[in-house]
C-alpha cells in the first residue's frame, strides 16, 4: 500500500498537506490543480500494475458527466478515469478527456470510439451517438439493447452491508446517502442503495424511517446530515449507519468527532466505493470496495471488442466486496 509520504514526495508537497487534503480538511487552503494532482497520484499508486503489453495506435474520448470541479468532490468517478487511462497506457491506445460542457471540442473524425463515465440524460445520449455511434457506458444503462455498459450491482452490495450489520446484532441501523440529477433535468435519478435500504430493512422487521437521511454525494452533506441526525435523534441516534458512499462517510465521521461520539463503541460506520483515501482517515474507514479500476478496464477492454467487430450489445455486471477496517466492531455489539 502506498503511503502517505510515497504521495508527497510524488506530489512535491509535504506529507501534512497530503494528509489534509485527503481527509478533505476544510480549513485547508490549497488549490484544486494541488488537490487533483494528490488524489490522482494517490489513486494511481494503489492500481497493480499489468504486465501485458499490447499497442493499439488509436485514440478515444473519454467524456465525464462531471465538470472538473464537481469531479474533485466525488472521488468515485475520477478512479474510474484513472482506470480507463491506466488501461489505454498499457495497450499503447491515446485517450483524450473531456467533460460534458466541451465535448463540442471533439474531433470527430480523430476518434474511434467514446467512454462515457457516469449518467446522461436521453438528449446527451444521443449527441454523443452522433458524435461517434460506437459509446462505451461506465456506471450507467441507457438501452442495453443498444449500447455497452459496465455497472456495479448496488443492491447486493447494500444488502452485504446490511447482513454484516444484522449479523454483529445491530437492529438500530441508519442510512445517510445522496441523490444524483440528470444535467438539466429537475427529478432525481432512483438510487439503487436507499431504494434497497428501504425494502430490504423492511424485510428484515427493522427499518425505522426516522434513521433515514438523503442529501447529495459530498463530504459536505454528509457532515450536515449526520449533524442532524444527532441532534434530531439525541440518545436515540443509531448503532450502526450505513453510508451510501466514502465521501458521505468522509463528513459523517468529521461530525461524530466533533460530537465525541465514539467511533465505532457508540456508532459504526461503513460507507461504499473503498475510494484510497479510505484507509487513511481515522479511524480508518470500512467500506464496500467497488473495483472503479476494474470498471476502467473493462471499458476500454469492451470498446476494443467493438473495434474488432463485436456487434451485440453487452451489460457487464462488476463484483463487490466487504473490507472491515476500524469504524466498526469486529465481533457482536
Amino acid at each position: 500500500m502506498a503511503t502517505i509520504k510515497d504521495i508527497a514526495e510524488k506530489a512535491g508537497v509535504s506529507s501534512a498537506t497530503v494528509s489534509r487534503v485527503l481527509n478533505y480538511d476544510t480549513s485547508l487552503s490549497v488549490a484544486d490543480d494541488t488537490k487533483k494532482k494528490i488524489f490522482e497520484i494517490a489513486e494511481e499508486l494503489s492500481y497493480r500494475k499489468s504486465t501485458s503489453k499490447k499497442y493499439f495506435d488509436q485514440k478515444i474520448a473519454i467524456v465525464h458527466w462531471y465538470t472538473e470541479k464537481e469531479e474533485l468532490n466525488d472521488l468515485y468517478y475520477l478512479s474510474i478515469r484513472l482506470g480507463i487511462e491506466q488501461r489505454c497506457k498499457e495497450i499503447g491506445m491515446n485517450p483524450e478527456v473531456y467533460f460534458f460542457d466541451n465535448i463540442k471540442d471533439i474531433k470527430a473524425a480523430e476518434i474511434k470510439g467514446i467512454i462515457a463515465v457516469g449518467k446522461f440524460s436521453d438528449q446527451q445520449v444521443k449527441e454523443l451517438a452522433i458524435i461517434n455511434p460506437l459509446v462505451i457506458f461506465v456506471d450507467f444503462s441507457p438501452n442495453e439493447e443498444k449500447y455497452d455498459s459496465i455497472v456495479i450491482d448496488f443492491e447486493k452490495a447494500t444488502k452485504k452491508i446490511i447482513d454484516f450489520f444484522l449479523s454483529t446484532k445491530h437492529r438500530k441501523i441508519g442510512f445517510i446517502g445522496g441523490r444524483e440529477k440528470l444535467k438539466g433535468q429537475t427529478e432525481y435519478i432512483v438510487d439503487l442503495r436507499e431504494k434497497t435500504f428501504q425494502s430490504y430493512m423492511k424485510e428484515n422487521g427493522v427499518y425505522d424511517e426516522r434513521f433515514v437521511y438523503v442529501g447529495s454525494f459530498s463530504v459536505e452533506d454528509g457532515y450536515n446530515l449526520m449533524k442532524k441526525a444527532i441532534e434530531e435523534l439525541e440518545d436515540d441516534l443509531p448503532t450502526a449507519f450505513f453510508m451510501s458512499s466514502d465521501v458521505i462517510a468522509i463528513g459523517s465521521l468529521r461530525a461524530l468527532h466533533e460530537a465525541n461520539i465514539a467511533i465505532p463503541d457508540r456508532v459504526s460506520i461503513i460507507g461504499i466505493n473503498d475510494m484510497t483515501v479510505s484507509k487513511y482517515m481515522y479511524p480508518s474507514l470500512s467500506t464496500i470496495k467497488v473495483y472503479t479500476e476494474i470498471m476502467g478496464e473493462t471499458a476500454v477492454d469492451t470498446l476494443l471488442e467493438r473495434l474488432k467487430g463485436r456487434k451485440i450489445a453487452k451489460k457487464i455486471l462488476i463484483s463487490t466486496s466487504l473490507i472491515i477496517r476500524n469504524s466498526v466492531k469486529k465481533g457482536l455489539v
